[in-house]
């Protein structure tokens, strides 16, 4: 576990168990694909959920062989009646087109996938090849709204923030809620535009701050106990990274890289791309807040004044 004086406790203990289903609470077996990356940590999470003979699939992963099979041997003698998808990233969603093909489930999101605005007069999206723009879901599940089956039942709680189409889902009576990549222990969510919006990411979290789950279960490394104290952490943790932002720019730096290399100082370079746009993500906000002012729309290239 790491310590972050202005952030989470973030917790990198977690062991990988590939191939392994994991039964991590009552009726929910979790099973991590072999794709560790600075994005995905050590893997997806894939969840199968149900106690019965008829259980639920939840982010069957990326298209991969081996965590296919892991995923049959796991499912041998169940009926898989739905397959959800919390929002679609590559490293989420493809392989529900192979499982449903094997099983008929039906599948289950928000929606497919789309931006969270729309992109800017030659603007390209940094993530377009890391979207499944070909999935659809069956069933697109409305904010609030429940499936049950055969002893389960799961409910839609919209989090959009990470991706426009993110969806947690709430185990009823159980406290659980899968997270996906809303919240996780091992960092905080990459919030980049057009796919992600830093201002309804923080609505998201202030969401589930009035729900009060137990735990949480996230898309990818370990559980999150104590869900209220995690989530308050992760909201100071934000707003420190937007109050860094508005100090470079009163300090002088006009540039998002500029601006990057400053506040990211610590982090794994690899990652300071997703860090920028991470600041181009907070600086939308600001604008659209009227505390930064910019010549056209925010952009990665953009130049930058207080408001």
């Amino acid at each position: 576990m790491t310590s972050n004086a202005d952030g989470p406790d973030f917790d990198l203990s977690f062991e990988a168990a590939y191939g392994q289903a994991v039964a991590v609470a009552d009726g929910v077996l979790r099973l991590t694909c072999n794709n560790p990356s600075p994005f995905t940590f050590h893997g997806t999470n894939t969840y199968i959920i149900g106690k019965g003979d008829t259980v639920a699939v939840l982010d069957p992963g990326p298209e991969n062989d081996a965590h296919f099979e892991s995923l049959a041997r796991a499912l041998k003698g169940k009926k898989v009646s739905h397959i959800f998808i919390s929002h679609t990233h590559r490293d989420h969603s493809p392989l529900a087109q192979r499982l449903q093909r094997e099983t008929g489930a039906l599948t289950v999101a928000e929606g497919p996938h789309r931006a969270a605005r729309p992109l800017h007069e030659g603007e390209q999206n940094p993530f377009a090849e890391s979207s499944d723009i070909d999935f659809v879901p069956d069933i697109k599940l409305e904010d609030g709204a429940s499936i049950h089956a055969d002893g389960w039942s799961l409910t839609a709680v919209h989090t959009p923030g990470h991706t426009a189409n993110h969806c947690a889902f709430a185990l009823e009576d159980t406290g659980i809620l899968f997270s996906a990549d809303h919240v996780m222990a091992w960092a905080t969510t990459i919030v980049a535009p057009p796919d992600g919006s830093m201002s309804d990411f923080m609505a998201s979290v202030d969401k589930l701050l009035e729900r009060q789950d137990r735990v949480l279960f996230p898309g990818h490394g370990g559980p999150i106990g104590d869900p209220p104290s995690f989530l308050r952490a992760l909201r100071t943790h934000r707003r420190m990274r937007e109050r860094a932002v508005l100090e470079r720019i009163k300090a002088g730096d006009r540039k998002i890289p500029d601006m990057v290399r400053a506040i990211y100082a610590r982090t794994d370079p690899r990652l300071h791309g997703a860090a920028a746009l991470s600041v181009l993500a907070h600086l939308e906000d600001l604008v659209e807040k009227g505390r930064v002012v910019t010549e056209g729309p925010p952009a990665l290239s953009g130049t930058y004044w207080p408001g």
